[in-house]
């Protein structure tokens, strides 16, 4: 991966300084009336490589801003620091949207949704007692404030008056949804305009009056998320917001998807139907997704509402562009409805075109028993710890006791996050899954066997009251009404791939099929790099990287079929995938195929 890094405070070349306002009627830019044509791109979910060429389709579909989200937990996995290099580098792609000749409006939260994982919020924040997130509560806000503060050295000179594309910041995100704490509004507003941010400042909520009701704060300018019903959702948005421009801050031209449902796919007719009713009633928009992009790694969300679901791989969203960056009809038919009110560029993006089909063979495949104390520390607990309280905020841990009992024995477990396979001396018993809300299971071995529970954080809830919630095992856990009160417990660290490869140069055999839970190597070559569809069809359930770059998670529950391979993490010559398989794999060979499988649809 090319390697950028913005450095704090230092601003690019800067284009000519301008003023950006909300009049009476419209955003003002230097006075005059400007309609904002935007689309999200998130640039977290994007590789790098591939942000211009983004950033440029959107321009060609019409559009003259691009929105994005802050993911804070993204820059902030384990502390308060923010990290701003390769993928990460917000600065730089702020400076190719306006490279672009376009304008930028930033929602850095600090919650942000988005089906990503916890919602944007950093799961350290909850190692503080009695944390109250997005509440006036002086421990959350302390680390919003730091938090704001690294990120205003990448913010403030990128703004339009200093010859930036940034032209409008959010404040919070559909809060109206969760709470109507006044203070807390107050609190970041003020806190946004401390840091010297000068533009006009948002919030955005569903068109209720309840949500706007409660999500609303005077001065702050306010915006709708809905898809359809155009017409009824303006006239409830003007009711609370009477003077300045009408704005879908979200218009939502798709969906995204859950492991075991359907592809979300909606029509193209409509969406356009839609778009060309807020564009004749005057209104600006933000187009969410234009382009959705990738849940690359283990940073999917998920929701509880009663069930747990967690959100798949492909952020595709049914979007104008497609997760490898193709037009799709919703661009075609956006770009139609755009071009009656406004300038369209002549140029088109190029159609999609087939991904390169290809197989390989695996080439060796060894035990996770085998690699488990290469990728972590032990630690010996006398009461059950959650994956939080090891520093693990995602991924897997390793939870490790012995049997007193001879014979067949119940295994109870207070709850799940998210999902616990079951071993007793490595051998395979079983699995309790949080979606079934799985609390026990029958378990035989001798006195002094080893129970291993190998727990995986599924996703963090991103909506909604479980909101932070620790991972792992929650106690009380017991074996035949007895707690257990003697574990061993590792957190995987699976940015060790070195030490994988190492045992499986040691001890891996060519498989012709791959027993989880255990890792599987590939390795193919190719003429040049190119984006990809990796095939996952007949595997299990597990996680996959091409040359050490995480593409994600894969599930024979569907609906996803296969994992994009972006071309910038792939190579001319020889290149490697490596999985982590927790049930069974039994394809052989590999294979890419030529076209995204994202599953069924409802119809």
């Amino acid at each position: 991966m090319t390697t950028h890094q913005t450095t704090p405070g230092v601003h690019p070349p800067a284009g000519p300084p301008a003023r950006f306002e909300i009049g009476e009627h419209d955003f003002l830019l230097d006075g005059a009336p400007y309609r904002i044509l935007s689309g999200a791109l998130h640039y977290f979910r994007i590789h790098p490589d591939h942000w211009a060429d983004r950033i440029h389709k959107a321009r060609l579909m019409g559009l003259n801003t691009i929105e994005t989200y802050v993911a804070w937990n993204a820059h902030a996995p384990h502390d308060p620091h923010l990290d701003f290099s390769d993928g990460l580098d917000l600065g730089r792609f702020l400076d190719l949207i306006a490279a672009e000749g376009m304008h930028a409006i930033v929602r850095p939260g600090p919650y942000i949704c988005a089906e990503w994982t916890n919602g944007g919020l950093p799961g350290w924040l909850y190692a503080t007692p009695g944390v109250g997130v997005r509440q006036y509560e002086p421990a959350y806000l302390a680390a919003v404030q730091e938090y704001y503060a690294q990120l205003a050295p990448i913010l403030v000179p990128r703004q339009i008056e200093h010859g930036g594309p940034i032209v409008l910041m959010q404040v919070e995100n559909e809060y109206g949804a969760f709470g109507s704490d006044k203070d807390y509004l107050r609190f970041l507003a003020d806190l946004t305009r401390s840091i010297g941010i000068t533009v006009p400042l948002t919030t955005v909520d569903q068109p209720t009056d309840q949500m706007l009701a409660d999500g609303m704060l005077p001065g702050l300018h306010v915006t709708g998320s809905f898809g359809g019903s155009v017409a009824e959702r303006l006239a409830v948005l003007r009711s609370y917001q009477p003077t300045g421009p009408l704005m879908c801050s979200e218009f939502w031209d798709g969906w995204f998807d859950n492991w075991g449902a359907h592809h979300h796919r909606t029509s193209a007719t409509d969406a356009a139907r839609s778009l060309e009713e807020l564009l004749a009633a005057g209104a600006s928009v933000n187009i969410y997704m234009f382009h959705g992009g990738t849940n690359f790694g283990l940073t999917n969300g998920a929701n509880d509402k009663g069930t747990y679901l967690p959100t798949v791989t492909s952020y595709d969203y049914d979007a104008p562009l497609d997760e490898a960056g193709a037009p799709t009809e919703k661009f075609w038919s956006f770009r139609e409805v755009i071009g009656r009110y406004a300038e369209v560029p002549e140029e088109v993006p190029e159609p999609a075109k087939d991904a390169p089909a290809l197989t390989a063979r695996w080439r060796d495949a060894v035990s996770l028993w085998e690699t488990v104390d290469d990728l972590g520390e032990w630690s010996r607990f006398t009461e059950l710890p959650t994956m939080d309280r090891l520093g693990r905020y995602d991924g897997f841990a390793l939870y490790r006791t012995t049997l007193k009992r001879r014979g067949p024995s119940v295994l109870r477990v207070g709850e799940v996050r998210d999902r616990a396979q079951v071993f007793v001396d490595s051998a395979p018993v079983g699995v309790l899954a949080r979606d079934h809300h799985d609390r026990g299971l029958a378990v035989t071995g001798s006195p002094g066997a080893t129970l291993d529970l190998l727990v995986e954080d599924q996703g963090r809830v991103n909506y909604g009251p479980r909101i932070g919630e620790p991972k792992g095992l929650i106690a009380p856990v017991t074996i035949d009404g007895d707690a257990v009160g003697d574990w061993q417990v590792l957190p995987l660290d699976l940015s060790r791939l070195d030490e994988v490869r190492r045992v499986l140069d040691e001890h891996g055999s060519a498989p012709s099929a791959i027993a989880g839970p255990a890792f599987g190597r590939a390795e193919f070559d190719l003429p040049e790099a190119a984006d990809l569809h990796l095939d996952t069809t007949g595997w299990g359930k597990g996680v996959a990287w091409i040359n050490g770059f995480c593409l994600g998670r894969f599930w024979s529950r569907g609906p996803q079929r296969t994992l994009y391979v972006p071309a910038p993490a792939l190579r001319a010559g020889r290149n490697e995938l490596l999985v982590l398989e927790l049930n069974c794999l039994t394809a052989d060979p590999v294979r890419f195929v030529s076209k995204p499988e994202l599953g069924h649809t409802e119809a």
